[in-house]
């Protein structure tokens, strides 16, 4: 299950700062607050993050060796050098290449351009050297979003005779090329490091053009955007810049592939334009991604972007069919360590980064995955938030070939002899160097917010939206709520709470938790859109946590969840109470993964003071990600075949759950079914129930609700519920517009139920 957090937590001194702030720039608390806690702490720097642009840019010469590039990539022009421009195969690259490309044109250079195919591998390589100086010789040699840690194939660049720049962002190895290097990680001057390799691109291209550069602000802003670095500081800039080039006079090659007129923003170019150029390379084709980019022959346009569209259509279904490989893959061998790593010899290495990103985010661990080529494997690192991949990489660099990144994302080599000692060294090191908290999937939330019109336009200004300044999400708490699917059949739900409209994408799944009385906390963030005209402003739905021991309805409605599953029980290892609660004890001591343990009442859980502070899930698991979990009423085919072990707490009335491979384990000291084995199963007792419900005409959306709002017919709840659904299933009654409707003229013998089956043989038992 996702834990909620607080986004930020004030002192009183600091929340007066905030409501000062607040007052002075005209702003909600909670737009301050939010504000205030990303770093934005005066009211200079509030103003500035709310009036993002090109007048906050730095001064590309703050940065180390930048005079140094622009003197030699002058002395190049005036002596008619011939210059090569050597970049990276993915959207930063690609970009970094328009920009420098563009620039050194209009500087008075024709550049050589080159980017090499992803199974080349990434950054210099002295097959691509070669055939660069083959076929031009250039007598300076640039490297863009690559090259710092390549200090030998630099070497091998100038014995081939020419100068070399090498202008990257990535981090910087122990010992460095012996060259110009523009970086600004460097420890220099320049005040921001988090650029992108497009970013210093753009600099170069300032300290070459100064604001004639600027036209190229829109390839700076989706290169910024696709590496997902901070959108903060002068990416910022750079990307709000960018984005407002691209609404004012979009780039043919720009308009190609987004085929809309939307307002584009960062998430149109994260989710739609950079998937696209980065799927040239993850085909093998990033050279059709560098010619879009670079051409100036227009007709050349639209069968470029027609195939890089396609590339992507293609990338979306190889991805597909890979993560549902490799999730498979990792719960069929257990994820129950500090990371997944994962190897295959048929995947394409072009993909596995994307998906390593949906497994990381599956199982909230780091995830490696490699392509097997002989002996060596290739691979492709994403993190999760809490852990720094690169730093844990490094640690146990003593089993790996060469590996090149950042926090959240790198590229490592291994030999195949060294793959299980690298996991179980990173194995080691993450589960020493970080607490077991840091892998609980988290929502950082900024509570409730008020005055949701005015502070859903304030946050407007907040964007662009991205990474370090992620788009902000509310929380407010809800008993049952009126939910219902948008119109039948649709997977999307939608309901009212607290005077706003909610939707629910894909919430089907969550509405029996929505109509249920268990008290739940909904996430969501505002969402203004226009039509027609008129301005939307909606809560869109982004997690649906609840309290498994809250709500009275909730009982009613796991002792139908637990009707519709009666049958044999499962299989599996009886233990006593004590032993059921040792056993938990070892187990949760052991991993923090592995163990589900399952409940059909509630009461039950006092009995096992082990399993106190593990989140408690209702009908379904919350997270797929494998982690020690209670399940309160599991809903029928509930799937715990990724666990190691499922532990009962109380005697079944039926198998629910798929356990696959899982040990299981039962507690024969405590019955799950008091309350069925209470119900009446005489003929007599069934017809008066069916007599009452006849007349009555019972309202609900679901049996339970009906039986909870058929109080005053004189039967228990439980008794009614059991009748009820014993009903439906003989097709006696049925629940149309949430009202409980008898079928006229239908005779039925009752053992023809399941249910009513079942429940004669367990009284009988």
């Amino acid at each position: 299950m996702k834990k909620l957090v607080r986004e930020y937590e004030f002192s009183p001194e600091q929340l007066n700062t905030v409501r000062r702030l607040a007052d002075k720039l005209s702003l909600t608390e909670t737009t301050a607050g939010l504000l205030y806690a990303r770093g934005m702490d005066t009211e200079d720097k509030m103003r500035a993050f709310l009036t993002p642009g090109k007048e906050h840019f730095l001064s590309p010469f703050l940065m180390q060796g930048m005079r140094e590039a622009v003197d030699l990539i002058t002395r190049a022009r005036e002596e008619g050098w011939n210059v090569a421009v050597y970049g990276d195969y993915d959207a930063d690259g690609i970009g970094a290449c328009a920009i420098l490309s563009r620039a050194l044109r209009e500087f008075g250079i024709e550049p050589y351009l080159y980017v090499p195919e992803r199974q080349e591998g990434y950054g210099l390589n002295c097959g691509a050297i070669d055939a660069i100086f083959d076929e031009f010789l250039p007598d300076l040699f640039i490297t863009v979003d690559c090259g710092i840690s390549n200090r030998a194939e630099v070497e091998y660049i100038k014995e081939q005779g020419a100068y070399v720049i090498v202008t990257d962002h990535h981090e910087l190895p122990e010992i460095l090329p012996d060259c110009i290097i523009v970086n600004p990680k460097l420890h220099d001057d320049y005040p921001y490091d988090n650029l992108c390799g497009a970013g210093v691109a753009f600099k170069l291209a300032c300290a070459l053009l100064g604001e004639r550069a600027y036209a190229y602000l829109d390839f700076a802003a989706l290169s910024t955007v696709a590496d997902s670095v901070p959108l903060l500081g002068e990416n910022r800039d750079i990307v709000a810049e960018g984005l407002r080039l691209i609404e004012r006079s979009p780039r043919p090659a720009f308009s190609e592939l987004l085929q809309k007129s939307e307002k584009v923003t960062a998430q149109t170019l994260s989710f739609t334009l950079a998937p696209r150029i980065n799927a040239a390379g993850r085909m093998g084709d990033a050279k059709a991604a560098l010619k879009l980019f670079t051409t100036q022959i227009g007709e050349e346009i639209p069968p470029l972007a027609e195939k890089l569209n396609l590339y992507n259509a293609e990338r979306q279904r190889c991805c597909d069919g890979l993560y549902a490989q490799a999730s498979a893959m990792a719960r069929e061998e257990g994820a129950f360590g500090n990371v997944i790593m994962l190897a295959a010899e048929g995947w394409n290495a072009g993909f596995v980064g994307i998906v390593a990103a949906r497994v990381a985010e599956e199982f909230s661990r780091p995830a490696l995955l490699f392509v097997r080529r002989g002996g060596m494997l290739k691979g492709s690192v994403r993190s999760i938030e809490a852990v720094n991949i690169f730093e844990a990489l490094k640690a146990c660099s003593e089993y790996i070939e060469e590996f090149g990144g950042h926090a959240q994302a790198a590229g490592v080599n291994v030999r195949e002899e060294n793959f299980e000692k690298l996991k179980a060294a990173l194995n080691e090191y993450i589960g020493s160097h970080y607490r077991r908290e840091d892998f609980e999937p988290t929502l950082a939330v900024c509570g409730e917010g008020e005055d949701p019109e005015r502070l859903a336009h304030e946050l407007e200004r907040l964007e662009p939206f991205g990474v370090g300044n992620r788009r902000p999400l509310f929380a407010v708490k809800a008993g049952r709520v009126d939910a219902d699917p948008v119109k039948m059949g649709s997977p999307h739900v939608a309901f009212p709470l607290g005077g706003l409209s909610f939707m629910d994408f894909g919430g089907v799944k969550d509405l029996k938790i929505l109509r249920s009385d268990v008290e739940k906390t909904i996430v969501y963030e505002y969402n203004l859109s226009e039509f027609r005209g008129r301005e939307y402003l909606k809560g869109f739905v982004r997690a649906v946590l609840c309290d498994g021991m809250s709500g009275k309805q909730v009982e009613l409605d796991a002792f139908e969840a637990q009707l519709r599953t009666l049958g044999l029980p499962p299989a599996g290892e009886r233990l006593t109470t004590a032993e059921t609660d040792a056993l938990l004890s070892r187990r949760l001591k052991e991993s923090p993964y592995g163990l589900a343990a399952v409940c059909f009442s509630r009461e039950t859980l006092s009995l096992f003071p082990a399993l106190k502070g593990l989140p408690i899930d209702v009908f379904r698991l919350s997270s797929p990600n494998v982690g020690n979990t209670v399940l309160y009423a599991p809903e029928e085919g509930c799937d715990l075949s990724s666990y190691r072990e499922v532990v009962y707490l109380d005697l079944p009335a039926g198998d629910p759950c798929v356990t696959g491979s899982a040990k299981v384990y039962f507690n024969g000291d405590v019955c799950g079914y008091q309350a069925l084995k209470a119900c009446s199963v005489e003929r007599e007792s069934l017809l008066k129930v069916f007599a009452a419900v006849r007349a009555a005409g019972l309202k609900g959306e679901t049996l339970a609700e009906a039986a909870a709002n058929g109080k005053g017919l004189g039967f228990g709840e439980e008794e009614l519920l059991f009748a009820l659904t014993v009903f439906e299933q003989l097709g006696l009654i049925v629940l149309v517009g949430g009202v409980v409707r008898t079928v006229r003229g239908e005779r039925k013998d009752l053992f023809d139920s399941s249910i009513y089956a079942a429940a004669v043989r367990m009284k009988e038992e």
